[in-house]
């Protein structure tokens, strides 16, 4: 999925960097790419990440990389809204293309640390308030990725580790893209202020339906988000009134104090989940998140669900 840095949760190449030991990197720059190598790194980016049409590409000249066979350049991508930069590598015969991410290790959080650093009050829970574990979700309603996990999520993880594990969604809509993910967004929050169940179900609802929901233009999508916020009020007898202000005035502070607090912990995805701290981004398979959530059961002292140890 196309994050908000423009970027993918699933890299060609991950490398992992030890701090402390890499050798300085050489700043010579090694012959400029040709115009063909050039025009296909573009090209093969913008499908390998569906790098949109109104977003520009620029890449710098490349340099020697401390990985034997490989030159070091960057890219840019730029938008009317935001400007990132992220660094690639190419192979010194200019036939492969590989993302290179680095990791300060000095600067990555323990477990413990980074959910403290997750703000959660107030936010809707699902499964057991009081579980050992806590899965967090950094979501975008009109992300077709984020439907795929929480489909994933609910109802089958939902059902097997409901009583053992807390599941708690934050906003981050990727605006740059998806046009109603923050009217979503604040429409789930205003329901939230009156009915867990109703977000719940709102929530369910939006990701099953984006397809129908997205009509033909952003206002048709917004009318159609309201109608059904508006029909989880009926049905949970919220407050009809309430909701309306609430909805009609669009108040974007909350989520976007969410988009900040997930910039900070390094979210540039969706979904991007922390399950005890662990991170996992982009739409896992089931087998996988089974597994993650296990290990961190383990990692509280607490029992696996009698299902998951009888697939081992």
């Amino acid at each position: 999925m196309l994050g908000k840095k423009l970027i993918s949760a699933h890299f060609l190449l991950f490398l992992i960097f030890m701090a402390g030991g890499c050798k300085a990197q050489s700043t010579t720059t090694s012959a400029a790419l040709p115009a063909e190598v050039s025009y296909k790194i573009q090209a093969a980016i913008r499908s390998q990440y569906s790098v949109p049409s109104r977003v520009t590409i620029s890449l710098s000249d490349p340099k020697p990389s401390d990985l034997p066979g490989y030159d070091q350049f960057t890219v840019t991508f730029t938008s009317p809204n935001n400007t990132s930069t992220h660094e690639f590598l190419i192979s010194k015969d200019r036939k492969t293309l590989s993302h290179l991410e680095k990791i300060d290790l000095e600067k990555v959080d323990l477990p413990r640390d980074l959910m403290a650093k997750i703000d959660v009050k107030g936010r809707p829970v699902r499964g057991n308030q009081t579980a050992k574990v806590t899965i967090i979700n950094f979501d975008d309603f009109q992300c077709p990725y984020c439907s795929r996990m929480h489909a994933t999520l609910f109802p089958s993880l939902l059902k097997q580790y409901g009583d053992k594990v807390k599941f708690i969604y934050k906003d981050y809509p990727l605006v740059e893209i998806h046009k109603w993910a923050m009217h979503a967004a604040v429409d789930a929050n205003c329901l939230a202020t009156q009915n867990n169940e109703a977000y719940w179900e709102f929530a369910d609802y939006v990701h099953i339906n984006q397809r129908t929901l997205a009509g033909h233009n952003s206002e048709e999508a917004f009318t159609n988000l309201d109608q059904a916020a508006q029909d989880q009020a009926s049905k949970h007898k919220l407050d009809g009134e309430k909701l309306s202000a609430c909805m009609k005035k669009q108040d974007e502070s909350a989520i976007r104090a969410s988009m900040a607090e997930g910039d900070k912990i390094g979210v540039d995805s969706t979904p991007t989940l922390f399950i005890n701290g662990e991170r996992v981004s982009g739409a896992v398979p089931e087998d996988e998140m089974r597994a993650m959530i296990d290990r961190a059961l383990a990692d509280a002292g607490q029992p696996q669900p009698a299902a998951s140890n009888a697939r081992k």
